[in-house]
């Protein structure tokens, strides 16, 4: 899904057959993806039936993209061609190139630790401002293989070890598991609490995060903390339009309803605010990202390609938070515990005159701050599905776990 082309399609409609003209996005297939990715990086492929998904042990373990038919099907995530093609760059070759500041291979899931900007970051070093000439992201959830060692034909486990210092100067030694588990139809019925017909074509799964500190000292809220953060990177569309339902209530007891100057305000065009739940362009063509707290996160997300007619839907565990969420503002933070749980990001040029990172969109989540022990852990699920089948079965999923219809969601924008 990475070209625009004009178009003129035959839909059925009430028995009856029309004639549609418009954008719709240049599908990728699932199949020509991974033969891609193969000839240049190892791939383990997980199926269960027709569905599967593709990871990357090389890129932290990540789910590259998934599809409910693995011959046929489309391919969700949204994959970064010519990166993954020229591959990691010496320091020379380095030199006033994007990959200074992170590799964008793509996937639709990918495993970070946060905070991202404020005193207690992993993306700038000490003694560097918070702009994005020093942005730059950490090599253990960058450029650093996780190491593969369990799998199943629906199942793998990745660990890894890192050391990572926090602008404030904190060192920290990580220890990284990740074990991403493919979900049946069945299984995903069941989770979500909706019905999935035989009508509906689906792809999901899970991922079990978890960190430890295998340091000989505690993580503790004055020098920084980490958290688990995990970001699915999804193709954009000029009908994509993001859907995160929250909690109502005043703002003194639960906060804003959105916090929407991450990177500037979020103009009207591209974030609209009701009640009990907001809508986000996924087009990838304007920089801007949006954060729900906890207090207001019901413990969902998703995403509707009106183009594809497919409904995307990202949950996460919800868990005490006794030291918060981390602040991954890009500033010098009053409150650096005071962060988001559920985000999503719309891409576009970062600076002026510097092109997009690359088109695509984001759903994300976090886990609390970790303040540990030596030897404790905490553990961070995501669970992601894509289902792709007729506008009305869809709805009634969509009103079900968004609570909002698929007309007021094409509306919405």
């Amino acid at each position: 899904m990475n070209k625009i082309q004009s178009v003129i399609r035959l839909t059925i409609v009430g028995g009856t057959m029309c004639l549609l003209s418009g954008w719709a996005w240049a599908d990728e297939k699932f199949a020509d993806d991974v033969a891609f990715m193969k000839e240049h990086t190892d791939i383990v492929l997980l199926q269960d039936g027709d569905a599967a998904i593709a990871l990357a042990p090389a890129y932290q373990g990540r789910v590259m993209t998934s599809t409910f038919n693995r011959k046929t099907g489309p391919s969700f995530g949204w994959i970064n061609r010519p990166v993954i093609e020229k591959g990691f760059l010496s320091e020379e070759e380095k030199k006033g190139k994007l990959e200074e500041h992170i590799y964008i291979f793509g996937g639709e899931e990918r495993f970070w630790l946060g905070p991202e900007g404020g005193q207690y970051a992993l993306f700038f070093k000490p003694g560097s401002k918070f702009e994005f000439s020093d942005w730059a992201t950490p090599p253990a959830i960058d450029t650093e293989p996780f190491e593969l060692v369990e799998q199943t034909k629906t199942s793998a486990k990745f660990t890894h070890k890192a050391e990572l210092v926090n602008f404030s100067g904190t060192k920290f030694k990580v220890g990284i598991e990740r074990t991403v588990q493919l979900l049946g139809k069945q299984k995903a019925a069941k989770l979500l609490g909706v019905e999935l017909s035989e009508g509906l074509r689906m792809v999901g799964y899970e991922t079990d995060n978890q960190i430890t500190n295998i340091g000989p000292k505690a993580w503790k809220p004055e020098t920084g903390l980490l958290s688990i953060w995990l970001l699915g990177m999804y193709n954009p569309s000029p009908r994509t339009t993001v859907v995160i339902p929250f909690k109502e209530g005043e703002e003194k007891k639960l906060g804003p309803k959105v916090n929407d100057t991450y990177f500037g305000k979020v103009p009207p065009e591209y974030l609209k605010v009701e009640k009990q739940r907001l809508f986000f362009r996924g087009d990838g063509t304007r920089r801007g990202k949006i954060g729900i707290t906890p207090k207001r996160s019901k413990g969902i997300a998703g995403s509707y390609d009106a183009n594809g007619q497919v409904l995307n839907i990202v949950t996460n565990n919800v868990q005490d938070a006794p030291n918060g969420f981390v602040n991954s503002m890009w500033e010098m933070q009053e409150k650096p515990y005071a962060g988001d749980v559920i985000n999503s990001y719309n891409d576009g040029s970062p600076e002026p005159g510097t092109p997009p990172l690359g088109p695509f969109y984001e759903l994300e989540t976090s886990s609390p701050a970790a303040a540990l022990k030596p030897g404790e852990t905490i553990q961070h699920v995501q669970r992601t599905f894509h289902i792709q089948g007729s506008e009305e079965e869809l709805d009634v999923i969509a009103k079900r776990l968004l609570g909002v219809s698929l007309l007021a969601i094409k509306a919405a924008f």
